[in-house]
């Protein structure tokens, strides 16, 4: 199932669009749901990642679509944001808040089935999962292949990534349990690592995405198996 989110807060193109959609999966036999929001501020009001698509209004009276989208990528780097607008000189901002595109008002149906056609292509497109960890500011929907690895202090588990550290209150089992199928492996108690950032081993070190870890006796002879069975699986 594809989720969609419309945001618009013209009720004549809201119901438009929303019939566009439902044109969209007859025709194609795709299955979409589709949630609506007459505002930026409705959407990004304790904003969930559960959509695949946004397609999002500039111009509304409480939040517009530019500050809405800067919100939502806050929270959510992966969904796909399309732009609708009447000007086109809007649209040009989308690139900031990477945005895949915009459709002109009045929007047609040809126009608007070939955006969306090109997004759900996209998203097939995508081999990735996503971990959802809770954060201050809500859930954050999260790349698992930006992971570099997963640290544990206590009841505490520190997300290590490209971008920077994540932390939430989770237990070591649960997140091994949730990433060993993407390739993450214990080198000890206290850290999971994502087998694609490791960069050296020697003796009882392993340097993963420039850091240095611990290899535990009890666990080394299982991250060696792990790291023999992602080499070989890399290189077939």
């Amino acid at each position: 199932m594809i989720n969609i989110a419309i945001v618009e807060d013209d009720g004549k193109y809201m119901q438009q669009l929303c019939e566009f959609v439902k044109q969209y999966t007859e025709e194609n036999k795709e299955i979409i749901n589709i949630e609506t929001f007459l505002d930026g501020d409705d959407i990004v009001y304790e904003y969930k990642a559960v959509y695949d698509i946004i397609f999002m209004d500039i111009q509304m009276k409480i939040m517009d679509g530019m500050k809405a989208a800067q919100n939502i990528r806050k929270m959510d780097e992966n969904v796909i944001l399309i732009f609708i607008t009447n000007m086109a000189q809007y649209a040009i901002q989308g690139y900031s808040v990477n945005a895949m595109d915009f459709v002109l008002k009045p929007v047609s149906y040809f126009a608007f089935s070939e955006e969306l056609a090109k997004a759900i292509r996209r998203l097939k497109e995508r081999t990735r999962a996503y971990l959802m960890i809770k954060q201050e500011a809500g859930m954050l929907r999260l790349d698992v292949s930006q992971i570099t690895y997963i640290e544990s202090q206590g009841h505490k588990i520190f997300i290590h990534t490209e971008k920077g550290i994540y932390k939430m209150i989770e237990t070591m089992k649960n997140m091994e349990q949730q990433l060993v199928k993407h390739r993450f492996s214990r080198c000890n108690n206290c850290y999971l690592v994502n087998l694609k950032y490791v960069e050296n081993i020697q003796q009882n070190m392993v340097t993963v995405a420039g850091e240095k870890l611990q290899i535990s006796r009890s666990r080394k002879k299982g991250f060696m198996d792990d790291i023999t069975d992602f080499v070989g699986g890399e290189v077939i």
